[in-house]
């Protein structure tokens, strides 16, 4: 059997696909190491996951859009949680001596430990972000990432440039994603589509679901976790669209206790957590901001979207949505509710939307998921 490790930057929706992969290896007898936090992951691991803990310390936020989001997702995120948990994933490596270690593409900590060790490594894209190179159009920024990558490499005492992209692991590339939402594009050769990689997560014990009517239609509201400082407003714009369909619509809304005011008691609930996954087969849209997680997991259920994209990957994925059929895209920041209320209805009442949403769930299902994903991590193991 063999030993695996595990890298993750600290955010569910990275983390999530990654997890149902790793636990399929353990289950398949392997050892299953995790670096990172041991707060962030416990919860989201459960309690049988191994972890080599690793502080986590608090880096800049988000908050940016457009081009300042690069610059904000490098210079805030990306290159400080490399430099401060290199140390301790080169521990673990030392420690745990894996055969092979799988590293979220944003966590280049990840890729430095596996190079300086000399082990095979796997990139783990739980987002689209890098790879559809949204930058290929604009070199400079291409290159001013190159030199983020190119300053990790030298901070870790490495000697010259890094060898490739830090982000492109030059054995094995796994993308949470498929072919009927992304359409043709120019994957490197080593790079396999598994689709969203699911498992089961831990029970919400306290959600309620006796409020859930089952004559009503049933629609999950959701911006992601980096989001929730834009947000307010967004919710607040949701909220006024669904209140005149409160006898035909009821729905959840994913928000921080108190950011979202006077909502229909009956027609919208507000939790700060919820089971999202349990919840899928009940849906009949989900509202989302288009993070790979989200719409993977809907479309994994052949659940319509109404997406709202913000920064990052998110438009790319809201136009992959749109592209395939299987929902419509709006403008966060500047869709009034009455155009909300009429893309929401559209999604629901015409069944178009639904049937493309089942095609794409079709071809997910075909890529195999995180058992595909655990079948190529293991063969790597064996060379």
């Amino acid at each position: 059997m063999g030993r695996y490790l595990f890298v993750s930057l600290p955010l569910t929706g990275h983390v999530h696909p990654m997890a149902a992969v790793s636990r399929e290896l353990a289950e398949r007898g392997h050892e299953v190491l995790w670096a990172g936090s041991e707060s962030f992951l416990r919860p989201v691991l459960g309690p049988d996951a191994a972890i080599a803990p690793i502080p986590l310390r608090a880096h800049r936020g988000q908050a940016d859009r457009g081009m300042a989001a690069a610059k904000s997702r490098w210079d805030g995120y990306i290159v400080p949680h490399a430099r401060t948990t290199l140390p301790g994933i080169e521990r673990a490596v030392a420690a745990f001596r894996p055969d092979v270690i799988a590293v979220d593409q944003h966590a280049v900590a990840g890729a430095v430990a596996a190079h300086r060790a000399g082990l095979p490594w796997a990139s783990m894209a739980p987002t689209t972000m890098e790879l559809t190179r949204p930058y290929r159009s604009l070199p400079k920024v291409e290159a001013w990432i190159h030199q983020r990558m190119a300053a990790i490499w030298t901070a870790a005492g490495m000697a010259g440039e890094p060898p490739h992209d830090l982000r492109f692991s030059p054995h094995l590339l796994i993308a949470f994603t498929g072919s009927a939402l992304t359409g043709p594009l120019p994957w490197p050769d080593n790079a396999v589509l598994v689709g969203p990689a699911l498992s089961p997560r831990a029970p919400d014990t306290a959600f309620p679901w006796e409020w859930i009517d089952p004559g009503r239609r049933l629609v999950l509201v959701s911006v992601g976790t980096l989001s929730m400082d834009l947000a307010e407003d967004f919710h607040a714009r949701v909220v006024e669209a669904l209140r005149p369909l409160g006898r035909r619509v009821q729905a959840i809304v994913v928000a921080p206790d108190g950011t979202v005011r006077d909502p229909p008691e009956h027609d919208v609930l507000v939790r700060s957590r919820v089971p999202v996954l349990e919840l899928m087969p009940r849906l009949d849209a989900v509202v989302s901001h288009g993070g790979l997680n989200t719409v993977c997991e809907a479309l994994a259920h052949g659940v319509p979207l109404v997406v709202a994209p913000i920064k990052g990957d998110q438009p790319i994925n809201a136009a992959q949505v749109a592209a395939a059929g299987a929902g419509r895209r709006v403008r966060f920041a500047s869709v009034r509710p009455g155009p909300l209320r009429e893309n929401l209805l559209a999604v629901l009442d015409d069944p178009s939307y639904r049937a493309a949403a089942h095609r794409v769930r079709e071809s997910f299902a075909a890529a195999g998921g995180a058992a595909a994903a655990a079948r190529h991590l293991e063969g790597m193991g064996t060379h």
